[in-house]
């Protein structure tokens, strides 16, 4: 198992209408040297529609990878603005 952190969204528990909320996650990573996704955590499949042309791409997980994640830390809600009128793209001086 091969263990990082993540920041994610995480629903709120208690509420008639979910929202989510930003969190620290611990989680699993794929196995690098896996012979079967080959480090990615899962195995792409091509399909197609009832012309034969390409349509999409479904993704199955690899066995080496679990999605479990361990909520470490909520984070606040104002984590996720803008600071006001947006950012710049020009230097500070």
């Amino acid at each position: 198992m091969r263990l990082r952190i993540r920041v994610t969204d995480v629903p709120r528990r208690g509420l008639i209408l979910p929202r989510l909320n930003r969190a620290l996650i611990l989680t699993d990573t794929p196995r690098p040297d896996c012979r079967d996704c080959d480090g990615t955590g899962g195995i792409p499949h091509d399909y197609g529609d009832h012309n034969g042309e390409y349509a999409g791409t479904d993704w199955e997980p690899c066995a080496c990878w679990t999605h479990r994640g361990w909520v470490l830390l909520p984070l606040p809600r104002w984590t996720r603005r803008t600071p006001p009128g947006g950012y710049s793209d020009e230097p500070p001086f």
